[in-house]
């Protein structure tokens, strides 16, 4: 759409099509200046769009210039960029023709301040919010290069490079507005009714036709038509009249610097607002007046596919950005040397694929399209001939083409003298100089903490868990490793980006801002979570943490008369302990906390086992455990495993524990050596006699067998005893604690299971054990006999007697 000066180009955002017919029309028209929507903040970026390190995907990143001190939230926005983004191109053009280009859209500075002043609304005529406006919060509005918040963005043309506001998490928030009229509907997603009136039901075929599939004609005056068709039937909101409105005013400014051939590329949809004849100015200024704004910075950062797809939640996303990307750069037969593509990804995980494999899925997709009508196979035409050929029908095969070539995995780079806060640039040198790469896939790593530069890397990713920077994740170690390894499992997500601006308030580099930040959380911390922050400390070398930490545990230790929470406490202790010793760490201090720990639970420890119901026994079983498993790690360090041992043995006869307890503490002290197998099954008898009800009995069968099925598989006494008490039990009785006794044995492995049941078919013990003294052969067991013969002789005795 253009006029004698003004040029604008109506684009769909992340559109090859668009963005292929863009760069001609711009090579004809030779602009003498270019506006393209985005923020006027980052007016200043555009020169490094010329840097060859700077490769999409990227996005601008605009933040408050607040933010990084500490003094508002983490309100962000990004503007992704892909290398089919018209945008791109028209930034790459402009640098390239040494033509100046601006960003025209709203300033972010404004969306920022309208954010702060939430809940009230989205803004109303006058750029204040709007107290009667209905909003879905963490959306976007309207169609551009833009966060405004309120409504869902439009997954249509003008589904723009549309900001993402990430959430609280550093996740982007998808855009979820729910259309409740069809006049919304079709202005949240014009494509969709363009396509319904052209016959088509599904949007993206209709798009693919009309615009990707035909190069020859430009699409431009085509959609500016049909956008100004579809505006006439859509409603108009405020959020878009204030955009077009600072749009206009770039505008006019750029008209009135007297530049003869300005091109304008911005989302279709606001294509009939910026071309022909403006609307007076003072109505764009009265609609501008009193907006409030705070100041913003914008920086490039790194993007990935898999973020710029619809699916991760990105308003604005495109369902293929491999495919788009591929249709982009490929100058001729797309479609077969995707399908070559196709097939090499599947050949490197070692499924066969043959040249005849992609021959077919070729001649497939051209007759697909040749019978659905289409003008060149599209995306539809290509999966169905990929799962029907290459895959052989196997949809994970397809899952996976999925994942790595029609969204794909490609994450952008940024130069390293880009603007960026101080604690982002201490990262990238630290991330450089211990070779740990940003990168979209998964990698993984096993370090070995006496090796120097796998120490860092390990301090460096825990430092950035305390920062919410979650980089690196935690995995169990492989077998055979010891403690002196961890395994890690890195991925770079584009939000970290966020998460380190506001991390940057705590300080300019890593270790700093961990400190500050552990600092800060121990104030209000419970008693569970200083422990685990002083674990941390430990982990992250934060030495400067550690006494501020151990001060707040000690006051808190000595204040809390709860015992759980006492004994929540101990195994992070414990593991610091551990973990002192392997990355050579003095754990003095934390020796002495632990102690008065463990002297305060063994003193409560009497009082808080009684009067529990289940739900608080089953908490207080896994406090034992936890416990007990914390001190066995240190029995060769500190006393503190023969005390509590002690404890516990003069505990487990008490007759007031509920049964659950009383089996556990028992369980324990068996493990532990403290009973012997003797003592141990003759209080497991009395408390499976017939005086004792069956739900405390099975509470007690609970807490002892818990933990494993091993014990009743090489315990035969064991087992015998159990079995003779389950078969002992009336058929109503067995039926009422029946579900305490799956529970139980629901618990173990299936290997010990099993291992159990073949026990108890060898002991030949499928009902009721025989009472007599008769063994299985027939015969009289001389010691059991002999037991009896004494009550016997004086039984016969008296009855002589009495003849």
């Amino acid at each position: 759409m253009s006029t004698d000066r003004v040029h604008v180009f109506g684009i769909r955002h992340h559109g090859p099509g668009s963005a292929r017919a863009l760069v001609r029309a711009l090579d004809e028209l030779k602009p003498d200046v270019i506006l393209v929507e985005g923020p006027p903040e980052a007016d200043g970026l555009v020169a490094l769009a010329a840097d060859e390190r700077l490769e999409p995907p990227v996005a601008l990143l605009a933040y408050p210039t607040n933010a990084a001190k500490g003094e508002q939230g983490r309100t962000a926005s990004f503007w992704p960029f892909a290398v089919f983004s018209p945008e791109w191109q028209a930034l790459r053009w402009a640098v390239a023709h040494d033509v100046p280009l601006r960003f025209c859209d709203l300033p972010a500075g404004h969306r920022f301040a309208a954010r702060a002043a939430e809940p009230a609304g989205p803004l109303d005529g006058t750029g204040r919010a709007d107290p009667t406006a209905v909003e879905t919060p963490g959306a976007e509005v309207g169609t551009g290069h833009e966060p405004v918040v309120g409504l869902a963005a439009p997954a249509g043309p003008d589904a723009a490079t549309e900001p993402v506001v990430p959430a609280a998490s550093g996740e982007a928030v998808p855009g979820d507005a729910t259309p409740d009229s069809a006049e919304e509907e079709l202005r949240v997603d014009p494509i969709a009714g363009l396509a319904q009136a052209a016959g088509y039901d599904d949007p993206e075929r209709w798009w693919e036709d009309v615009i990707e599939h035909r190069r020859d004609v430009p699409p431009f005056a085509a959609v500016a038509e049909a956008m100004a068709a579809v505006r006439e039937a859509a409603p108009a909101i405020t959020e878009d009249l204030v955009r077009e409105a600072y749009m206009r005013q770039v505008l006019r400014a750029a008209l009135k610097e007297g530049h003869q051939r300005i091109a304008v590329v911005c989302g279709a949809w606001h294509v009939p607002a910026l071309a022909g004849d403006l609307p007076p100015a003072k109505d764009d200024a009265a609609l501008l007046k009193g907006l409030p704004s705070v100041p913003a910075t914008v920086t490039w950062v790194p993007w990935t596919h898999g973020r710029l797809a619809s699916w991760s939640g990105y308003g604005a996303g495109v369902t293929a950005p491999g495919w788009y990307h591929h249709l982009f750069t490929a100058e001729d037969q797309p479609v077969e040397r995707w399908l070559v593509g196709v097939a090499g990804v599947l050949r490197d995980e070692d499924l066969p694929v043959s040249s005849a494999h992609v021959i077919e899925s070729a001649r497939l997709a051209d007759t697909l399209a040749v019978l659905r009508g289409r003008p060149l196979p599209g995306l539809a035409e290509v999966t169905e001939a990929t799962r029907a050929v290459l895959c052989e029908g196997d949809d994970t095969r397809l899952e996976l083409v999925q994942r790595k070539v029609v969204v794909g995995e490609r994450l952008g780079a940024v130069p390293p003298d880009a603007p960026a806060v101080p604690l982002a640039r201490d990262l990238d040198a630290t991330a450089r100089r211990l070779k740990l790469t940003q990168q979209a896939l998964v990698s993984d790593h096993d370090l070995d903490l006496r090796k120097p530069t796998d120490l860092e890397r390990s301090t460096l990713l825990h430092r950035l868990r305390l920062l919410g920077v979650g980089w690196g994740t935690p995995v169990q170690r492989k077998s055979g490793k010891g403690t002196f390894w961890e395994s890690w499992q890195l991925q770079w997500h584009p939000e970290y980006a966020v998460d380190l601006v506001a991390a940057s308030a705590y300080g300019t580099t890593v270790a700093r801002a961990a400190t500050a930040k552990v600092v800060e959380t121990s104030a209000d911390a419970d008693l569970a979570a200083l422990t685990g922050l002083l674990e941390s400390c430990l982990l992250a070398q934060l030495p400067d943490a550690q006494p501020a930490v151990l001060r707040t545990l000690s006051d808190r230790a000595a204040l809390d008369t709860d015992v759980a929470q006492l004994m929540a406490a101990v195994p992070a202790l414990a593991r610091s302990l551990r973990y002192g010793d392997v990355r050579g760490t003095s754990t003095d201090a934390l020796a002495e906390v632990l102690t008065g720990l463990v002297t305060r639970i063994r003193l409560g420890l009497p009082g808080a086992l009684t009067g529990l119901d289940d739900d608080a026994a089953r908490a207080m079983r896994e406090h034992l455990d936890a416990t007990h498993e914390a001190l066995n790690l240190l029995a060769d360090r500190l006393p503190l495993r023969a005390e509590w041992l002690d404890t516990l043995a003069r505990l487990v006869d008490r007759a007031d524990l509920p049964g659950l307890l009383a089996g556990r503490l028992l369980r324990l002290l068996r493990d532990a050596g403290t009973l012997d197998a003797d003592a141990a099954e003759l209080r497991l008898a009395r408390a499976l006699t017939v005086g004792v009800p069956p739900v405390a009995a099975a509470g007690y069968v609970e807490g002892f067998l818990s933990g494993g099925g091993l014990l009743l598989v090489h315990d035969e006494a064991l087992l015998t005893l159990t079995d003779r008490w389950l078969a002992g039990l009336a058929p109503d009785v067995f039926t009422a604690v029946l579900p305490l006794l799956r529970r139980t044995f629901a618990a173990f492995a299936a290997p010990e299971r099993r291992a159990v049941g073949e026990q108890v078919r060898r002991l030949g013990t499928g009902g009721a054990r025989p009472t007599s003294d008769v063994d299985e052969l027939g015969e009289l067991d001389p010691a059991r006999v002999a037991r009896v013969l004494p009550t016997l002789e004086l039984l016969l005795a008296a009855g002589r007697g009495t003849r």
